[in-house]
């Protein structure tokens, strides 16, 4: 792994990304946040060498390198996951390669399920921790160590500078801005009421199937990291509704202008 990182790194130096210091991850229905960077230079996911490519159709595929907020930043338009038939080692890829390029903290958003029923959908809840339901970890490969500690401490995955600050910024701008934890599932299929209830009682207050791999990959490298879910349904098991996944890219679709505030107002004050 350790040549393709450096494969991958130097093809993009060429490319033109120079140094940036802030990592973006995008999630479903948060492209718009693109418009608001002063692009430089963008290359397809599938150009990159080693670089997964996206196959979910609402996941564009770019990486993206430009300013925001007068900061350098590197943006992932579009995620990889575990149920595309990667591996946690290639979910977790592209964190490795930003990392080398020179970022010091990594932002990740993404859409999630309500299971606190205290919060609603198109809402933001701010992950304070989480739990790994995807069964395994991006961390059990041979050589881990080579890049980092194997046995990476987890006690305060979410920096709590930048949580604070993230509050601060939702409190001066009427933003909803929930605080709880996030589980991550394997999916692509939704989860059933006994699966919710489940979850509810081993104390998440919302559930994705993404994030947790990039988060324990960040705490691996070092990075600070932060990460802010998008509501987009609510998962009452005694009141459970077919989900449309078109209502769920709507409902992010929704939210995204209060989702730019944060990012942008936070990362002004990095």
């Amino acid at each position: 792994m350790i040549k393709q990182i450096q494969k991958t790194t130097e093809y993009l130096k060429d490319k033109g990304f120079d140094k940036p210091e802030i990592g973006i991850i995008l999630g479903t229905g948060l492209g718009q946040l693109i418009q608001e960077i002063d692009v430089i230079k963008e290359v397809s996911y599938n150009h990159i060498p080693y670089f997964p490519t996206a196959t979910v159709e609402f996941h564009k595929g770019k990486l993206i390198y430009g300013t925001f907020a007068n900061k350098k930043v590197i943006v992932m338009q579009g995620r990889f996951h575990l149920y595309e038939g990667y591996t946690l080692q290639d979910v977790t890829y592209p964190v490795r390669i930003m990392e080398q390029l020179g970022i010091h903290t990594l932002l990740v958003s993404n859409a999630s399920g309500a299971i606190n029923l205290n919060f609603k959908k198109g809402e933001l809840m701010l992950i304070d921790d989480h739990i790994n339901l995807q069964g395994s970890s991006p961390l059990a490969f041979n050589n881990v160590s080579q890049l980092g500690e194997r046995f990476t401490d987890m006690s305060a995955p979410y920096d709590k500078s930048i949580n604070c600050a993230f509050e601060i910024i939702a409190k001066n701008h009427d933003i909803t801005l929930h605080k709880g934890v996030y589980a991550s599932v394997v999916g692509p299929q939704l989860e059933t009421r006994a699966e919710y209830r489940m979850l509810k009682i081993i104390g998440a207050d919302a559930v994705g199937m993404s994030t947790v791999p990039e988060i324990i990959v960040a705490n691996h490298l070092n990075l600070k990291v932060a990460a802010v879910s998008v509501l987009t349904d609510e998962c009452d098991p005694d009141n459970l509704q077919p989900v449309n996944i078109k209502e769920i890219i709507a409902m992010a679709q929704k939210a995204e202008p209060q989702m730019i505030t944060l990012f942008s107002q936070l990362i002004k004050s990095l």
